[in-house]
């Protein structure tokens, strides 16, 4: 499925075909990004295990993270793992771009994933987050979710590798995407 444009807008329908998906291919683990962890709820009360992989704690600013205790709880309650920890494709690479000025190997990776839209570049992210993490088992496809902005545009079957393994992932099937984004 590939949406007309990239945004919060095609949430609905990308959660829609990520529950057929995975009931249909007997998929046991969808990871999504997720900052509030609402598209991740969206998601759950499926035969699925879902693992929301949120911003890292000082993404917007020193100690601030996208979730609350109060809503981190409400979303375990719910049987949903949350996975609050350094991006994969930022880290040290980020910290030496923002000191020094330059271009760094993992966002030169980041900037080559962006090319097929925000959605896919963070899909193959979370994923080997969640796998280095253990929330996934190693060597199962998964369907990971992410979206342009806020809300979900993306679905991918990959199966991730550990991050440093991280050329090993295999992009199996997109789902969907959206075909117009802007490149970042």
């Amino acid at each position: 499925m590939y949406f007309e444009k990239a945004g919060k807008d095609n949430t609905e329908q990308t959660v829609a075909a990520v529950v057929e998906y995975a009931q249909k291919h007997n998929i046991k683990h969808v990871v999504v990004a997720s900052k509030t962890g609402d598209t991740a709820e969206k998601l759950s009360g499926h035969q699925f295990k879902v693992i929301c992989v949120t911003y890292h704690v000082g993404f917007y600013g020193p100690g601030q993270g996208s979730l609350t205790p109060e809503r981190r709880k409400q979303l375990e309650d719910k049987g949903i793992s949350v996975l609050t920890t350094t991006h994969l494709m930022a880290g040290l690479d980020r910290a030496c771009r923002f000191k020094f000025s330059g271009v760094y190997p993992a966002e030169i990776i980041a900037s080559a994933l962006r090319m097929f839209g925000q959605g896919t570049k963070v899909c193959i992210e979370v994923a080997s987050m969640a796998l280095d993490a253990g929330l996934i088992p190693y060597g199962e496809d998964v369907v990971a979710v992410a979206g342009t902005g806020d809300g979900a545009d993306t679905a991918l079957l990959l199966t991730p590798a550990h991050s440093n393994y991280f050329f090993d992932t295999k992009v199996r099937e997109i789902i969907c995407k959206p075909r117009d984004f802007e490149h970042h």
